[in-house]
């Protein structure tokens, strides 16, 4: 196994605060969708243009909505064969179909 590359302190805390931003991001996406201010069709419509929100797991994301708890989202990805390590932008155009379908 390679050893990861040495950064240097600047580097080492630039990608820190990176990664801080994008757990902000998707912190917020998905208090968002717990409140109802976005829907999953919104969420899949950013999933295009915005690298975080198309990073983002989709059983993440389920799991945020209202009414829907971690048990449901495991079961609905299932039946739908999405894998629990899917990410919103490796969502097939038939995938995202059938999700938008089951949910309201």
């Amino acid at each position: 196994m390679p050893l990861p590359p040495q950064l240097s302190d600047a580097q080492r805390k630039e990608a820190l605060a990176k990664a801080a931003a994008v757990r902000r991001q998707r912190a917020d996406l998905k208090d968002r969708l717990k409140l109802g201010d976005l829907t999953l069709s919104d969420v899949l419509d950013l999933a295009s243009d915005d690298d975080v929100v198309g990073g983002t797991k989709v059983l993440a994301v389920l799991e945020s909505l209202p009414r829907i708890g971690k048990v449901t989202a495991r079961r609905l990805m299932e039946e739908l064969d999405i894998s629990e390590t899917r990410r919103l932008r490796g969502l097939g155009v038939k995938q995202r179909e059938a999700l938008l379908a089951r949910l309201p």
